[in-house]
């Protein structure tokens, strides 16, 4: 058995645990995941792609994404905090319709296209400012008219916001740049480990959809969010059930009339579609799939990647770091979740060079195998 077949059989067996975990006590796996595993892979992928130059075309050509991370970052600590320009109701309205999330996504999204295939700067400057004045323009007056006419985001904008920085993330790309490595290196194994990942969420789906092994704790829901905070990951199911498959709370009774009683009976409709309608339990399923595959898959190939292959000192602070990390998240899981946001959110960013860069290696390996056929090595590595 080669190296390549051991280490994607390996991979074979991670997926299918982490099926299993997410059926047994989805909201709870993910948590652990993301608190447990997540900044450990944050922080091992960001050097690891450091020593690669970031897959960039130029030497500092990461900075654009860097500097979105920060100011990204500082503007979910100013909303977090209430600091400028969160700080009155007023500021709070102003800033609300400059769309700075949506704009610096767009950007970050598309600059990443340009660093990783541009390598003339004039080329590259010209392509980051025309991007730069598109999101000015998708994301100011009309973006705004579209809203106020229908009360509805674009499929791009709900993308680019809600589910190029999770889900798109941690499955779709995961699964791009297992299908990349299996294509590059003629693996049937590694074709079978793609062939289970796409086969894993369809077990989620369709499999024990009445059936809730364990319940949500009392701590998963606090630690998960609500409707109203903001906070956590409540938000993304929310969207997913309300984007995705049309699920809405019922009508509103009559004997609310009060701000606070509406807000209190909007939380509690959402919470009890999210935690424990079947549509609810089901999504977290793939959700906590999802994060806690993409994690394992991560340190599973660590003898291929080589991400531990690092000068001493700078893998002393990434442990140190994430012991630090570990310890936010079991002070508090928000003040983790909170303090945590720039790395995982720059690393999504970050990571944006190489995902198009094995996109497109996917449509030149299929090319060359279209045209000379598998033809599978014994020695195939990814």
């Amino acid at each position: 058995m080669t190296k390549d077949t051991k280490i994607n059989l390996l991979n074979i067996v991670l997926m299918l645990l982490s099926c299993v975990a997410a059926f047994i006590m989805p909201f709870e796996v993910f948590l652990f995941a993301y608190a447990v595993l997540g900044p450990l892979h944050y922080l091992t992928e960001i050097s690891w792609l450091h020593d690669r130059q970031y897959f960039a075309k130029g030497k500092y050509d990461f900075l654009i994404l860097l500097v979105i991370g920060i100011v990204l970052s500082l503007w979910d600590f100013s909303i977090y905090y209430h600091w400028w320009p969160y700080d009155t109701a007023e500021n709070r309205e102003m800033a609300s319709s400059w769309n700075i999330y949506e704009k610096l996504l767009f950007i970050a999204f598309f600059s990443g296209i340009i660093v990783a295939f541009v390598k003339n700067y004039l080329l590259k400057i010209v392509g980051i400012a025309l991007v730069f004045f598109l999101a000015l323009r998708i994301y100011g007056q009309l973006y705004n008219a579209q809203l106020d006419e229908g009360g509805k985001e674009g499929i791009l904008t709900m993308l680019l916001t809600s589910f190029v920085p999770t889900l798109i993330h941690v499955y779709v790309f995961t699964g791009f740049f297992m299908l990349f490595g299996a294509l590059k290196s003629r693996s049937v194994a590694g074709i079978w480990s793609v062939v289970v990942l796409v086969i894993c969420p369809l077990l989620l789906f369709f499999l024990f959809t009445d059936k809730s092994f364990i319940p949500v704790t009392a701590y998963g829901k606090e630690a998960y969010g609500d409707a109203l905070s903001g906070n956590g990951f409540f938000g993304l199911n929310k969207e997913i059930l309300s984007g995705f498959l049309n699920k809405q709370i019922g009508e509103v009774p009559a004997s609310i009339i009060s701000n606070e009683q509406y807000r209190n009976f909007y939380n509690a409709e959402w919470s009890q579609l999210v935690f424990h309608s079947q549509a609810g339990v089901i999504v977290t399923r793939f959700i906590a799939f999802a994060y806690t595959y993409h994690y394992l898959n991560w340190f599973s190939k660590t003898e291929v990647i080589r991400w531990h292959k690092v000068p001493k000192m700078r893998f002393v602070a990434v442990i140190i770091i994430w012991l630090i990390s570990l310890g936010l998240y079991a002070y508090n899981y928000k003040v983790g979740l909170q303090w945590l946001f720039f790395l995982s959110f720059t690393h999504v960013l970050l990571e944006f060079p190489l995902n198009f860069i094995s996109i497109v290696g996917i449509g030149k390996e299929l090319t060359t195998i279209a045209k000379k056929g598998f033809k599978p090595t014994t020695l195939a590595q990814p």
